[in-house]
């Protein structure tokens, strides 16, 4: 039998138009090796990858808020077809109000993914607040779903998975050719 929660958290998803991710701690591990340069070199996951550009294709809004700076980041997700990529945010709030503006939203038509202290006032504005397994604390105590996976583990792939699934657009035919 399938908890009474998880069924409410599936039926919100019907009504989810966006997703917007955090980069450090979501899409990418908490780790992070330091180049010489100060340059941070993050990982990407190839799940979370075809997950997204899965989702654009049919019709998601997709859009990515960070604090850090990366050319590297602007670029990967621009490939996937994100964009909305806000990069080098010192408060997101900002940014995720210019991303409801830009593409004709609500809040409550958003689901947010983020993992620490700088994604919480977005995540108690959005519609549906999620985090990876590994997110704060405080985090996870404001989510209506934690993932099973850390971040950069597929967490992004997992709820993307489940929001298509709910809207029936998972494992349709554009799912199979890029």
């Amino acid at each position: 039998m399938i908890p009474t929660e998880d069924l409410n958290f599936k039926k919100l998803l019907n009504n989810v138009k966006a997703i917007v991710l955090d980069v450090d701690g979501v899409l990418s591990g908490n780790k992070v090796l330091m180049h010489d340069n100060g340059e941070l070199i993050r990982t990407a996951n190839v799940k979370d990858g075809f997950a997204i550009q899965y989702a654009v294709r049919m019709g998601l809004k997709v859009g990515i808020i960070t604090g850090g700076w990366s050319e590297v980041v602007q670029t990967r997700y621009s490939r996937l077809g994100v964009k909305d990529i806000y990069i080098k945010c010192k408060d997101k709030r900002n940014e995720f109000e210019d991303f409801l503006i830009k593409n004709n939203l609500e809040a409550k038509d958003v689901l947010y993914m983020g993992d620490d202290l700088l994604d919480y006032h977005v995540m108690k504005i959005a519609g549906i607040a999620v985090c990876p397994k590994d997110a704060a604390s405080e985090i996870k105590a404001i989510s209506v779903y934690i993932s099973d996976y850390c971040g950069g583990e597929a967490c992004v792939r997992d709820i993307i998975e489940q929001v298509m699934r709910a809207q029936g657009k998972w494992m349709t035919e554009e799912a199979f050719v890029l």
